[in-house]
């Protein structure tokens, strides 16, 4: 049964996404950003990112004063870097390009992970992210090896991974970048403030980096708390499935949210993973949208 309310007033705001997506990212909010973005207040103060990933939501809406972080550190030193050093950025991408395009790419996409799985750091992750099957960041939850083999398609060129890079440096000027909890970041946000939140879904992504140790009721606790400091949240999660014959049933504290939407997101990529890339016809989801205001 489809919880909360269905709003069909105007949207907030306008913002424009990049050109490109810099991260591929399993569940990313690139194509969707606009939309998102759209219900969005008209002003704000802060713009905390709490579940990073691929920086879709915070470069769309570039903000003069912003936070991205997650607990994944070679992930927060990838955008560490774009801030501080995208020349560093773009170093390492074309060096892992040119070692991937130089041989068998399927033998050297092994090479870059398996050294990735030895000592995981932010350079390999750049390539691995760009080259993995689907952006499909899957880890064993055990010993946090990446498992995700190589993709069907090569990754973007240097050249046009590099013009992102440019983009995506200026519009994140305004952000700073941690490597911490959502909790701890979102204790931060202060009246007025805008916390996003896009964490693991719980009906789709149980196999994906970080998904493991996550709990939706303790986010919704953090939730709670901002929206009594007068933050206003907005939750990206399990929307609608099987082209919304089926919808997510999520236990969602009564009075929490103010409004839900539900915004068309395609056919699911971990679900064609998982069937080993056949085209899912009857696959189309949806996203659930929550907003405390």
């Amino acid at each position: 049964m489809r919880q909360g309310v269905l709003f069909d007033d105007l949207p907030c705001a306008t913002y424009r996404r990049p050109k490109g997506s810099l991260l591929k990212w399993i569940g990313n909010k690139y194509r969707m950003a606009e939309e998102i973005t759209a219900y969005f207040p008209k002003s704000f103060g802060h713009l905390l990112d709490v579940f990073l990933g691929s920086g879709a939501i915070l470069a769309t809406v570039a903000p003069s004063a912003g936070v991205g972080s997650d607990s994944f550190k070679p992930l927060i030193d990838i955008w560490q870097a774009l801030k501080a050093d995208p020349g560093q950025l773009v170093q390492w991408y074309a060096e892992r390009y040119r070692f991937f395009k130089s041989g068998d790419r399927a033998v050297n996409y092994e090479t870059i992970k398996a050294r990735y799985n030895t000592g995981p750091n932010a350079a390999d992750f750049l390539f691995l992210v760009r080259s993995c099957y689907g952006g499909v960041v899957r880890f064993r939850k055990d010993d946090g090896y990446m498992s995700t083999p190589i993709g069907i398609h090569d990754p973007i060129s240097p050249e046009a991974f590099s013009q992102r890079v440019r983009e995506w440096h200026r519009r994140i000027a305004g952000c700073l970048f941690r490597c911490a909890d959502y909790r701890e970041v979102m204790k931060q946000a202060k009246d007025g403030d805008l916390v996003y939140c896009d964490p693991p879904y719980s009906y789709s992504q149980a196999i994906l980096y970080g998904a493991q140790e996550f709990s939706l009721g303790d986010l919704l606790e953090e939730i709670e708390l901002c929206k009594r400091r007068g933050a206003y949240v907005a939750l990206s999660i399990d929307g609608a499935k099987r082209s919304g014959s089926f919808v997510c049933d999520l236990p969602l504290p009564p009075g929490l949210f103010e409004r839900e939407v539900f915004i068309e997101a395609g056919r699911c990529m971990l679900k064609r993973f998982q069937m080993a890339g056949q085209s899912l016809h009857s696959e189309e989801v949806a996203d659930r949208l929550l907003l405390t205001y």
